[in-house]
């Protein structure tokens, strides 16, 4: 007999059979009855319709850091309010924590400990470090598993520096070296004429456009954007081959990764003359200017 997904049996000694719901990320329950009878089915629905554990679940101690960053990977703030790329960046600095600290109580987290850390960072890591703690901390204020946030009033140190926005002259130079038609020159119009990241432009292509209308949606904010489609853009997007969907690829015709972007946009800047501040920025506050 064929049982229902994630439906596992064991035999005991007298020969009698005990079903089990196994999934992955759900509690474990036993299940009455026969296979596919009332009693079981309806206790396998109810374990279809229960809540996931949150990560890390099972080896937290309650009132831990480590129980505190279960429950706020399963809150609607991680779950619903980031982008996949800002989970990954996020769950990349809170396991690091978790590792070295999972076991200390969350509730005696102090203001001096978050400081002597971000000291022992560079200001990038930092950055990213202190905005993982605040949203961590942020909830569990909410649940009162901390009495207040020991992150106010923490200020990061300068960078030291500003992003670099390319100049007319700048432009003019890459423009001179790539002219319309080329791969690179495509690029720089993406990046010139919509303002949008790296991660966005790469992956703009025929189907976004409608009635002259770039529909957008940003892969960090989630946010939805309808931008006009600049006339000079409209003439280096000519140069597309028209079975070409995806606007940006490869030698090979084949989407490009993000680093590998970046790789390839820096070697035809180099071959421009232009100097190391010259890049396609990851924001969308980034190097180039939205317009001429």
């Amino acid at each position: 007999m064929k049982l229902p997904k994630y439906v596992q049996a064991w035999v005991d000694r007298e020969g009698r059979a005990h079903h089990y719901f196994r999934r992955a990320g759900y509690p474990r329950t036993r299940l009455p009855g026969l296979p596919w009878s009332p009693p079981f089915m309806a206790a396998y629905q109810s374990a279809l319709d229960s809540a996931a554990e949150p990560i890390g679940a099972r080896r937290s101690k309650p009132g831990s850091l480590s129980a505190a960053i279960a429950s706020y990977y399963s809150s609607q703030a991680f779950v619903k309010g980031l982008a996949p790329s800002s989970q990954q960046v996020r769950k990349a600095v809170l396991e690091a924590f978790r590792r070295d600290h999972g076991n200390k109580p969350i509730a005696l987290l102090p203001k001096k400990f978050i400081v002597a850390m971000l000291d022992s960072m560079s200001p990038t890591a930092g950055k990213n470090w202190l905005k993982a703690i605040r949203a961590l901390v942020t909830h569990c204020v909410k649940l009162d598993m901390l009495r207040e946030d020991p992150t106010l009033g923490i200020r990061l140190r300068s960078t030291g520096g500003e992003v670099h926005t390319w100049s007319e002259d700048e432009i003019a130079a890459f423009e001179a070296v790539h002219p319309i038609g080329s791969r690179e020159r495509l690029a720089l119009a993406l990046g010139l004429y919509t303002g949008q990241r790296r991660g966005d432009v790469i992956k703009m292509g025929r189907q976004h456009v409608r009635d002259g209308v770039l529909h957008v949606k940003q892969e960090k904010t989630g946010k939805v954007l309808a931008i006009p489609v600049h006339s000079e853009l409209v003439a280096v997007l000519a140069t597309v081959p028209p079975t070409q969907m995806t606007f940006l690829t490869t030698q090979y015709g084949k989407p490009f990764a993000g680093k590998s972007f970046t790789m390839w946009f820096g070697e035809a800047c180099d071959k421009a003359e232009l100097g190391a501040k010259c890049t396609f920025h990851g924001s969308a506050q980034g190097s180039m200017p939205k317009t001429r």
